[in-house]
Formats: C-alpha cells, structure tokens, sequence
C-alpha cells in the first residue's frame, strides 16, 4: 500500500479541501460543496466519497463537542426513517454506477445544493413559517440521505428542512452536528461494503487529517470573526464551477 501518486497542485487542492471540511463544522454551514467538488475532481469520483467521508467524520467530532448539549432528538428521530430510505437509494446507485455517472450525478447535486443555497437566502422568511411536519420531514430526509451517500452534499438540504423548524442558532448547530455524526457514521458499512472507502483513500486521509484539526480548530475562532456573506458568495461561485467541471 503506497500513497497515490498525485500532482503537486492536486495535493494543494486536497489540502485546502480538508481544512475547508473543518471549518464548515465549526463555522460556516454548508462551504463542504465545495471539498466535495474538489475531491471528485482529484480523485475517481467512487473513491472521492469514501475518502471524503472519513475526514467529515473527524470534523463531526468537533462540532458534537462544541454543541453536544444542543441538539433537537424530536427532530431527529422525525428524520430517521426517510434518511435510512435515502441511503438505501444512494447505496444501490454507488452500487451499479460507473466513476463516470457517478461524477455527473455529483454535478447535478452540486448545482442543485447551489439552488437551494440561494432559495434559502431569498426566501428565508417564507421557508421559516412553514414549519416542520411528517411530509417535510420525509421529503428533506429521503433527499439528504440520498444527496450524503452519493456526494456527502446533503449539508444544505437539510438546512433548509432545520431553517423550516424554527431552530434557535444553537438548536440548528447542535441538531445539524448530530443529524451529520449519526448518518456519516451509519454510511460507513455500506461504503467499506461498496468498495468506495480504500487503502489509498484511507492514507490520503491519514496525511490530511491534521488540516481537517486546524479548519475545525480555526472555524471555532472565526467564528464570529469572518465576513461571511463574501466568503459565501465565493464558495457558491467554485461550488458552480466544480460541479460544471464535473459533468463536462
């Protein structure tokens, strides 16, 4: 088992991604996209989420400690049925696509989490009225279950769903770092059982785990630091042009 033999630039891009991980657990919501567009860009699209997912794992530990007693259990199990439904469906998708159908769908999911940033943002207000019920609750769950197994992108999905249901800030931090923890961890049998999680994955992760560590770290001191609305509209707009690379 050796390290893979990547390009200097591709190395970089790695880099950035894993610490850009860190940060979106502990600061900035949703700026994963863009890690997800970068590692299928760098590595067969399979492979990408498998690795990928091993280093989400380790920034969820970050953010459960920050916000362990915040979280909305209710809501959680409200989710539980419709996001096993959705990892079932995304399981079986890994399971018979190839590298390259893979690598588009992850395009048209990219783009799609890019709509509902942006849906998010105009029509938050209306989205915040709505409230939370059983027909959301399966329609958010079975699409994040789905959109987490296929591309680990299911972050902005289910704010929309925890925007919905009226969460104080810490509520959504604390349910939002739970919701990631327990569903990161029960996709890890199907992707060790799909082939997606690898040696050359798993020591990719090895060497870019220290900067997952120093994102999570400096997400926390950022925090309340960072000019959020700019640094959004960049993620949105590389989020664009990963996911356009990806299905062309």
């Amino acid at each position: 088992m050796t390290v893979p033999d990547l390009a200097v630039w591709a190395w970089l891009l790695l880099a950035f991604s894993a610490f850009v991980v860190g940060v979106s657990k502990t600061a900035i919501p949703g700026v994963n996209t863009l890690s997800v567009a970068i590692f299928a860009a760098v590595l067969p699209a399979r492979e990408s989420t498998g690795t990928l997912l091993l280093l989400l794992i380790v920034a969820d530990l970050f953010a459960i400690v920050a916000y362990r007693r915040d979280a909305n259990w209710k809501a959680l199990l409200r989710l539980a049925p419709a996001v096993l439904v959705g990892l079932l469906l995304g399981a079986v998708f890994l399971a018979f696509a190839d590298d390259e159908w893979v690598s588009r769908v992850i395009g048209v999911i990219l783009l799609a989490v890019v709509a509902f940033t942006l849906l998010r943002r105009r029509f938050a207000p209306a989205v915040a009225g709505a409230g939370s019920h059983r027909v959301a609750a399966a329609g958010y769950g079975t699409l994040g279950g789905f959109t987490t197994m296929v591309a680990n992108a299911a972050g902005p999905v289910m704010s929309m769903y925890f925007l919905a249901s009226r969460f104080a800030v810490k509520e959504f931090l604390g349910t939002a770092a739970w919701f990631f923890f327990l569903v990161n961890i029960t996709k890890l049998p199907f992707s060790i059982g799909l082939g997606i999680i690898t040696p050359a994955g798993l020591l990719i992760d090895a060497i870019l785990v220290p900067l997952v560590v120093i994102g999570a770290l400096l997400g926390r001191w950022w925090a309340n630091r960072l000019d959020q609305r700019l640094f959004e509209r960049l993620v949105i707009v590389f989020t664009i042009i990963g996911a356009v690379y990806l299905l062309f």
